[in-house]
């Protein structure tokens, strides 16, 4: 359970950063360079690798070296995590507002 946990730390605290959000889109269609992914933006080439850090650290991306060029990839089973973790909350509250909604329609 701590495991988890640090796990969902870690994939919560990277995507509360706009940045990272991006750039995880970004690279949910294709793999790209860290090099075509620093294009995007009007920050260094370190300050993009930093976010990548972090992102990687949390799993939801992979590096691969292609001779001189690293591949950034995402790893969606580091959002099927999160997503397990979040859909427990949304069943949670869609039984909730369907109890709701039997209440208020039986009045």
């Amino acid at each position: 359970m701590v495991e988890q946990m640090y796990s969902l730390n870690a994939v919560f605290g990277s995507l509360s950063n706009p940045t990272r959000r991006d750039i995880l889109k970004r690279v949910s269609g294709h793999s790209m360079s860290v090099g075509a992914i620093a294009r995007h933006y009007q920050f260094s080439l370190a300050a993009v690798a930093k976010h990548l850090e972090i992102l990687e650290h949390a799993g939801l991306v992979t590096k691969t070296r292609q001779g001189k060029e690293q591949i950034v990839m995402i790893n969606p089973k580091a959002l099927a995590t999160a997503n397990d973790y979040l859909e427990n909350y949304k069943q949670l509250w869609e039984n909730r507002l369907d109890s709701l909604d039997q209440y208020l329609n039986s009045n």
